[in-house]
């Protein structure tokens, strides 16, 4: 009996912070934070446009990014988002909860 999950699926809640570390190294459109993440994690994650865009907006209504308008390599009008102090100031909580988190999982996983 499998448990439905595929390989790539984000565990719920760390899409944020995994956008939140993206936008810490450079501001960004979505496109971007979506292939960097897909790169870095060696193609593991994928950060589909439906999950993406709804968390970028609820991280600029939270005030962790700001967005504006730019320029894209090719030369089309995106959407760029860098994070905020706030949003920096938020990417240190969440790292820190999910270092404990991962530490408690390795503790029970190694019983």
């Amino acid at each position: 009996m499998g448990s439905g999950k595929t390989q790539g699926e984000l565990v719920q809640g760390t899409l944020d912070m995994l956008i939140l570390k993206t936008l810490a190294r450079a501001a960004m459109h979505g496109w971007g934070i979506a292939r960097h993440i897909q790169q870095v994690s060696e193609e593991v994650l994928r950060v589909e446009e439906g999950s993406l865009y709804p968390a970028l907006r609820r991280l600029e209504m939270d005030g962790y990014v700001k967005a504006e308008w730019a320029p894209s390599e090719n030369n089309r009008r995106a959407r760029y988002y860098s994070l905020t102090a706030k949003g920096r100031k938020q990417l240190t909580r969440e790292s820190e909860h999910w270092a404990g988190l991962v530490r408690a999982i390795g503790l029970v996983m190694e019983q």
